[in-house]
């Protein structure tokens, strides 16, 4: 990414749609508005234009704001063009924007890149503005809003000083001191050490971000002929799997992400489980069908009682059929036909959901910051198993890097670039 170009980027839905937002950002921001609308607006207010391309031709009448750098999104001076949201509308303003000097179509995630660049953000925001954007649930959308707006930076920040003052303390007896050793430091430097310890150790413990996105895995297991298919479609709520009397059907594992109550899903039918089949792709199917059920979070058991895997939830399945057979320690009994016990079912997984997803609007942390936090919670360790205060100061110092690269003070390029690669363009 060349930094010091103005770039140019669509941020709103793609067209057709009522109003599409063009945002440009960097130096001649305020010199693209002036050409295309004759002037730059008041700051930060909004004011209607004639758009015009470079030969006077009039291509929209749009409200157009202007926002001066360094206190904008990015940092940088910064222009909105509220025009009309007709494909041939953006378009025509996008090129007479790409015809000016200096100018060029912004890459994906690059004004949410310079904006971190600018100081504006953190990295752990920046994730979080990510995550809300690809946020298909409540409680997705609630946990990304937190990252978004520095809950886990703040807490980082607080963890960074309390280590920084605990270096200080070192680096005080070490000058004061003809000894290494930790004895010369005060009684309450080990209680500090142990109890930010134990709060990354916390942090560490919570459920990641991930499965946000992932969803809860819920499998259905049984043998041939349980009512899998049947009770699938009904907590997906579509006919996603074929349903048939004849056993074996279902011969693939069928994954569905539905939301509950808002809280996300994964519901995977299995196929039937039995001890021994000749037929190769029944044998393949049942290979999956394992492998689903060893990977779930919740295992929904529709087959005989007490034959499921080990912390199944035992379920008796087709309340309504005349061969119904009932369950001496049924969790649940259900009928997908009627509905019977569904509601129950429902809100039972809903509620086992909140021991396995972050809780609601509490910042969460994805693989590469609870990796960051491991850093600095081993280094911490490493400090309450040596005696030589000079070992102790490198590994505070490691636990302050480790911090330093969680919020972005200390990272490189390429992991820059795959964050924000995967934002979208005019973002």
């Amino acid at each position: 990414m060349q930094h010091n170009s103005t770039i140019v980027a669509l941020s709103s839905g793609a067209p057709p749609a009522a109003i599409g937002i063009i945002r440009i950002s960097g130096s001649q921001a305020g010199a693209a508005l002036e050409a295309l609308a004759g002037r730059r607006p008041r700051p930060r207010r909004a004011s209607l234009a004639h758009l015009r391309a470079s030969d006077g031709r009039m291509l929209d009448e749009a409200v157009v704001l202007w926002f001066p750098g360094p206190d904008t999104a990015t940092g940088e001076d910064l222009a909105e063009l509220h025009c009309h949201g007709g494909r041939a509308v953006i378009g025509a303003v996008q090129a007479a924007l790409m015809a000016l000097p200096h100018i060029r179509a912004a890459e994906p995630g690059e004004f949410t890149r310079r904006a971190f660049a600018n100081g504006r953000i953190d990295l752990a925001e920046a994730e979080g503005l990510g995550d809300l954007l690809a946020a298909e649930t409540e409680i997705e959308r609630a946990s990304a809003l937190a990252n978004m707006q520095g809950v886990l930076s703040a807490r980082v920040e607080g963890w960074r000083d309390a280590v920084l003052g605990l270096s200080a303390q070192v680096e005080a007896a070490l000058d004061f001191s003809d000894e290494d050793d930790v004895s010369e430091l005060p009684e309450s430097f080990t209680w500090n050490i142990e109890a930010l310890q134990k709060e990354l150790e916390d942090w560490i413990s919570r459920p990641r971000s991930e499965k946000l996105g992932e969803g809860i895995q819920v499998a259905l297991a049984g043998p041939p002929n349980a009512g899998k298919s049947t009770l699938f479609n009904a907590l997906v709520e579509s006919e996603a799997a074929i349903t048939s009397s004849i056993a074996g059907t279902t011969r693939d594992v069928i994954e569905r992400k539905v939301a509950i109550g808002g809280v996300p899903f994964r519901f995977v039918d299995t196929a039937g489980l039995r001890a021994a089949t000749t037929d190769e792709i029944e044998q393949i199917g049942i290979e999956r069908a394992r492998n689903a059920i060893a990977r779930a979070d919740i295992v929904l058991w529709l087959g005989p009682e007490g034959n499921g895997p080990g912390g199944a939830w035992e379920i008796a399945p087709r309340s309504d059929m005349p061969d119904f057979v009932a369950k001496e320690h049924a969790k649940f009994t259900v009928s997908a036909m009627t509905g019977e016990g569904m509601a129950a079912l429902k809100n039972a997984l809903v509620d086992a959901s909140k021991s396995i997803l972050p809780k609601s609007g509490e910042a969460a942390l994805n693989a590469r910051q609870h990796a960051r936090i491991v850093e600095a919670c081993d280094a911490l360790a490493g400090v309450s198993a040596m005696k030589d205060m000079l070992i102790v100061a490198e590994e505070l110092r490691n636990a302050r890097a480790a911090f330093d690269r969680l919020i972005g003070r200390s990272t490189t390029e390429d992991m820059l670039d795959a964050l924000f690669g995967r934002f979208c363009i005019g973002k």
